[in-house]
């Protein structure tokens, strides 16, 4: 019998010393607006994630990762959402309702990209187990996806239901597990190892005091550029590289947004609009082969209108659209710095096809010292 290993993430301490780190840890502040107490997208009062890690052999590096937003029952419970896409190479499972109702009603899933199927069935089994759920016969599970298959046999579909279901499950508030955990254990972003990462700002009391958190799964190509640093450059590798080089340059990222500004769908697509710039901040080139698609959620759900019924009529305080532009800055910060969080946190791994090194921290700290792109 094959070995399995299934390591379940659900953080509810800070990270070890030990392990690598995040961008803020050597330096690198990103934008001018502070990140929230956990700089992550848990910050975001309510927000749940959860990861399951599957490791088996060299040959199956893949996972799931669960965000939830705040509530027992997101399908009774709904929150505004919106779908933005940049480059739609992509298996988006349960996009096309969300944009059309410009609600969520399923925790958001991400897997690799064979394993979307079995997951939007488990997340089905999910939603209708749920206690008063029973007389439910149509759900819209939400889940996206990135391709793991260099390190990853992507063709035996390892992502089983329990896979899925474990990671729900695990979801929790708190510090959240970052590179090659869950969804981002057989990613490659810049040609290093990318995987989970997370971050998050908070905008001062005048313009709101509002959060927004990011959470990305990075897989991802281009030229790698950490704070303004020509990182990928200076290191040699990146995209286009050599005469006729094409390597590094497709793949794909999923950004999760998740704010407690009271933001309808329409405002939701323009704030996820604003994180495919923070994404492009890091160097994407948005290649033909790349899928590259922001969820955006709010936390504040609409309520009925009195004297209507509950649910003829909802209504919601949203944000002026002259006080939106403090959130696009948000967003974009905290999209930039989950991507180098994704980077730095990930460690070398083996897989189907060959290995992926992490991002080498010593030469990396020299190029951003030498750019003036971090901190003393």
């Amino acid at each position: 019998m094959q070995l399995r290993a299934l390591l379940l993430f659900s953080f509810a301490a800070a990270p070890l010393a030990s392990q690598r780190p995040r961008a803020r840890d050597i330096g690198i502040v990103v934008g001018v607006l502070p990140p929230g107490p956990l700089n992550a997208i848990t910050d975001v009062a309510g927000v749940r994630v959860g990861h399951t890690t599957i490791a088996r052999g060299d040959s199956i590096n893949t996972g799931v990762t669960a965000i939830l937003p705040p509530g027992v029952n997101v399908f009774r419970d709904k929150v505004p959402a919106a779908v933005v896409v940049g480059n739609a190479f992509g298996k988006l499972a349960g996009s096309t309702q969300v944009n059309e109702l410009g609600e969520l009603e399923s925790p958001i899933v991400l897997t690799c990209t064979l394993c979307v199927p079995r997951a939007a069935d488990a997340v089905l089994t999910y939603l209708l187990d749920l206690p008063g759920n029973a007389d439910v016969r149509s759900a819209n599970p939400l889940v996206a996806e990135t391709n793991d298959g260099f390190l990853n046999d992507i063709r035996a579909r390892p992502v089983s239901e329990a896979d899925v279901l474990a990671a729900i499950r695990a979801a929790a508030g708190g510090p959240v597990g970052e590179g090659a955990v869950g969804a981002g254990r057989g990613t490659v972003a810049f040609g290093w190892k990318g995987g989970i990462g997370t971050a998050s700002r908070r905008l001062p009391d005048a313009l709101g005091a509002w959060t927004v958190g990011a959470l990305v799964q990075s897989n991802f190509g281009g030229v790698l550029t950490m704070n303004g640093a020509p990182v990928g450059r200076e290191l040699g590798r990146y995209y286009l590289q050599g005469e006729g080089g094409r390597g590094m340059g497709d793949g794909s990222i999923v950004v999760v947004v998740a704010t407690d500004a009271p933001l309808d769908h329409r405002q939701l697509e323009r704030l996820g609009r604003r994180a495919l710039a923070g994404v492009a901040r890091t160097g994407s080139s948005f290649s033909n082969g790349s899928g590259d698609y922001v969820i955006a959620f709010s936390t504040v759900r609409p309520r009925p209108t009195p004297p209507v019924p509950a649910r003829l009529v909802d209504t919601t305080l949203v944000v002026a659209n002259d006080a939106m532009s403090p959130l696009f800055e948000a967003v974009i910060e905290a999209t930039e710095e989950a991507i180098y969080n994704s980077l730095l946190r990930a460690e070398t791994v083996r897989g189907y096809r060959g290995t992926v090194p992490a991002l080498p921290l010593d030469s990396t700290r020299a190029v951003l010292r030498r750019y003036g792109a971090v901190r003393p």
